[in-house]
């Protein structure tokens, strides 16, 4: 599928950003807007199907938004960076894409829900229940942290809108069952993680990994949201990977 997309700035180096479950592209506002200020980047933002202005669909498995990915963005580009979901897919897609670095914020490389025995038949049994518990207790770790910009509430609850929710627990089911693999990078490869990361990849695998040649960094004092809590922290957080040689 061929996938809705949005264009800023106009400088000779490409990066792409692929957004989380439930966003679309133009929740990377924050972001964008520092990369596009500092200049000599175009930035390719992608709405995943089922998201955004992207078509909806049956088939929501991790593998059909891969080939997405690599049917719309060109191989090759400069830097391709993925949020949550976006970091699951990406990691699928990144040694057909074969960008120069690869970006993953809080990648849902290990999602921690029970898969096996009694507790993952009861879990998936009723996983309606047991998401919405685990997104409770996602929204209490959060309590304190400032409140988004206005700006980007209003790009949130769009999104949320034009999201198809059927593909919530199929995505979770998939990426639960199917994690990543630890190993090698396929291309140059940097995580970024947030106080929230171990709902999405475990400390223990963030050690194997950067065992194994990733570059693993953390930005304490921000949640899974990242740039839409602190956008300016987060681009000084990976700001180097945007300085191209």
């Amino acid at each position: 599928m061929r996938l809705a997309i949005a264009r800023h700035g106009d400088g000779p180096r490409q990066v792409a950003l692929i957004h989380g479950l439930g966003a679309d592209g133009s929740m990377w506002r924050g972001i964008t807007e520092h990369i596009v200020a500092a200049g000599g980047v175009t930035i390719t933002t992608v709405d995943l199907r089922g998201h955004g202005a992207s078509d909806r669909s049956d088939d929501y498995s991790i593998s059909a938004f891969a080939d997405d990915l690599v049917e719309t963005l060109p191989a090759g580009l400069d830097l391709v960076a993925g949020h949550s979901l976006g970091g699951t897919v990406l990691e699928r897609a990144v040694a057909r894409l074969a960008p120069s670095h690869a970006l993953y914020l809080d990648p849902g490389f290990r999602l921690g829900l029970p898969t096996e025995g009694l507790a993952g038949r009861l879990f998936w049994a009723t996983a309606p229940v047991g998401l919405t518990v685990a997104a409770l207790a996602q929204k209490w770790r959060s309590r304190g942290r400032p409140p988004l910009d206005p700006r980007d509430d209003k790009l949130r609850t769009d999104a949320t809108e034009r999201f198809d929710r059927r593909m919530a627990i199929p995505v979770f089911r998939d990426v639960a069952h199917s994690p990543a693999p630890v190993a090698a990078p396929a291309v140059p490869s940097t995580i970024l993680l947030s106080d929230d990361s171990p709902a999405v990849l475990p400390d223990v695998t963030a050690v194997r990994l950067e065992a194994l040649g990733w570059d693993v960094r953390r930005l304490p004092g921000v949640g899974h949201d990242f740039w839409l809590e602190d956008a300016e922290r987060t681009y000084a957080s990976v700001r180097d990977l945007l300085q191209f040689s």
